[in-house]
């Protein structure tokens, strides 16, 4: 690569800030917040084999799950980042039970959620691992600011993304004017433009799901993992499986070459595993950026409109037709359910 074509964040950022929702500059404070968090985070990431932050913390967050030491040193960096920001009046994330309130920001416009580590469980054995975020705007700038401003559908974020931490570290980001993909130069600490407009095929060959669950899915979700798993040339089956376990990875990985990533209902977790706020409505709001779809399997999901902040939904995302095709069949056997 010429170094006289590298384009770094920043500037990609002043060049397309026409195209924003925001033309003050507002959401340009925010993301080099994000930015400068994630090289703190990426920074703690890479030697986590040589000091103490390996391992669980000892607690637990509000879903009950066990914490890892890197979830709440990576919440902190990204809650005192976006605090600094002067733009943001509310912060949700997936490792606090309630709202955290800026202080002295209560007439800002903007409230930012985050899961500011996803696939911790996979921290441990050193598999790809990232921070997923998105950013409302507040619905009367006029009121106080307050959790109903949290609870907003999908479809109205305005800018939405994640960063990876693998064996390179990525920003893939959308402000709702196309998805574009950042990796970070470690020699002179810039993310530069890596991926520009991302388009996801409409068909892949690649299904990630855990099938450890495959006998407590829906009958329709079976059926369609069966389909995965059939030979036929014309439409270029079996499938490849896929599945790391760490949903940034698996979308990650679906978004740039094609295919489909799902957690559907079960017994279990009939409601879904995956959090509607932290981690659905982000990728549903890049994927339909990227030419792709997401479903909860009765629904659009940008169109959920959530009831509470840590709310689950099951998940269908990636390839359009995929998809398509993974909800029909779920839909199939609802319906036949409903007529037995």
């Amino acid at each position: 690569m010429s170094y006289s074509k590298v384009i770094t964040l920043e500037q990609f950022i002043v060049d397309q800030q026409s195209l924003y929702k925001d033309a003050q500059g507002s959401l340009s404070k925010i993301f080099r917040s994000l930015e400068l968090a994630a090289k703190m985070v990426n920074r703690d990431v890479r030697k986590a084999g040589l000091v103490d932050i390996l391992g669980n913390q000892g607690s637990t967050n509000i879903q009950g799950e066990e914490q890892k030491k890197l979830d709440i040193i990576a919440n902190d960096i990204f809650i005192s980042n976006l605090e600094r920001s002067g733009e943001v009046c509310m912060i949700i994330s997936e490792e606090n039970d309630d709202v955290y309130y800026v202080e002295g920001a209560e007439n800002e416009k903007y409230v930012v959620a985050i899961d500011p580590l996803d696939g911790s469980s996979n921290i441990d054995v050193n598999a790809s691992i990232g921070t997923i975020f998105s950013v409302y705007s507040r619905k009367n700038p006029m009121a106080a600011p307050s959790i109903d401003d949290c609870l907003q559908k999908g479809k109205h974020q305005v800018a939405a993304g994640y960063f990876i931490y693998g064996s390179s570290t990525m920003l893939v980001y959308s402000t709702g004017v196309g998805v574009n993909g950042f990796t970070l130069d470690d020699g002179i600490q810039e993310f530069c433009l890596s991926h520009p407009n991302i388009q996801t095929p409409e068909n892949g060959k690649i299904f990630s799901v855990n099938e450890g669950n495959f006998e407590d899915f829906p009958a329709g979700v079976q059926e369609y993992i069966n389909y995965c798993k059939t030979k036929d040339k014309s439409t270029n089956r079996p499938y490849s499986a896929r599945y790391i376990g760490s949903l940034i990875a698996d979308f990650h990985r679906n978004l740039l070459i094609g295919g489909i990533f799902f957690y559907p209902p079960t017994e279990m977790t009939p409601n879904g595993k995956l959090r509607l706020i932290y981690e659905c409505n982000t990728m549903a709001f890049l994927v339909e950026q990227a030419g792709g779809a997401a479903s909860t399997g009765t629904e659009r999901v940008l169109d959920v409109k959530p009831t509470e902040l840590h709310q689950r939904v099951p998940l269908f995302i990636g390839s359009k037709n995929m998809v398509d095709l993974a909800v029909a069949m779920l839909n199939e056997e609802a319906t036949a359910a409903v007529l037995a």
